[in-house]
């Protein structure tokens, strides 16, 4: 496990605007709770609460991946992209206490989902 520190900075912040996420002409989240985390030199990435994403419109996969600053990784697929959507979504189901307010939390790949709106 590494600690993010001035080499490696990692921020999270609430994010005032909406945020709604479309696939196939559907919401698949829509929130006003959604957190920010900003990694070193990666663009931004939103982190959206669960609650406010259709867990109907995903399906679990056997992919996942290791951050060592933030753990874990799991994926989802959407189920209405077909093949596009395979690993579109992921979550660190257990992150570690230095990112802890992503748990409970889902991010989207830009270009796997139609649009991510924020207004």
């Amino acid at each position: 496990m590494k600690v993010p520190g001035p080499d490696h900075p990692i921020t999270i912040t609430a994010n005032p605007k909406r945020i709604v996420i479309t696939v196939g002409g559907k919401v698949v989240a829509d929130s006003t709770r959604t957190l920010t985390l900003v990694e070193a030199s990666i663009p931004p990435v939103h982190y959206i609460p669960r609650s406010d994403v259709d867990m109907n419109a995903l399906r679990r996969t056997d992919h996942t991946t290791y951050c060592p600053y933030k753990g874990d990784c799991s994926y989802f697929s959407i189920s209405e992209s077909g093949p596009a959507g395979a690993n579109a979504v992921w979550s660190y189901e257990a992150p570690y206490p230095a990112v802890d307010k992503i748990k409970d939390h889902l991010a989207f790949y830009p270009s796997k989902v139609d649009s991510i709106v924020e207004s």
